[in-house]
């Protein structure tokens, strides 16, 4: 006789929703996020929350799984790309909102898409002088480098 529906352990699948806790980190565990510490995260498996090598990676785990996986160089966020290393014009900076804003390397800031529907971000690689243009770095943070990602399956729904 099979066992009941409830004994089952609901297991990670596409477009699953998730309660988890994570830790992603990069070489010389420099850490980009951590919830172990607090709240844990919730997110929908393919809507583009965690990036599509991470997901396959959780695709198949069963709730209540704590485990670590390692991602080889460039393999979560791909490679850097020069391109994405751009000037941006001031006057386009204050449009946006930035105006009277004092930009500084390492800052990351906030960019809206095209559509307005979401955000981008950019890390500021260096401005001009006198500030006419702010030069960012649009890849992820990660981007060409190993990750290692922890994680705590709370939940699957």
């Amino acid at each position: 006789m099979p066992a009941p529906e409830s004994s089952l352990v609901p297991v990670v699948q596409a477009g699953s929703f998730l309660t988890l806790h994570y830790r992603m980190s990069g070489p010389n565990g420099f850490e980009v996020i951590n919830t172990f510490g607090g709240k844990p995260a919730t997110l929908s498996l393919g809507t583009g929350q965690l990036s599509p090598a991470i997901e396959q990676h959780l695709l198949g785990l069963p709730e209540g799984i704590h485990t670590t996986f390692e991602l080889a160089n460039g393999a979560a966020f791909g490679e850097r790309n020069a391109e994405l290393v751009q000037w941006v014009a001031r006057k386009l900076l204050d449009d946006l909102g930035g105006a009277q804003t004092a930009y500084l390397a390492g800052d990351v800031v906030q960019f809206p898409t095209p559509d307005g529907a979401g955000q981008y971000a950019g890390t500021v690689v260096q401005v001009s002088s006198p500030q006419e243009a702010v030069q960012f770095d649009f890849n992820h943070p990660l981007a060409g480098q190993a990750v290692t990602f922890e994680v705590h399956i709370i939940g699957v729904l």
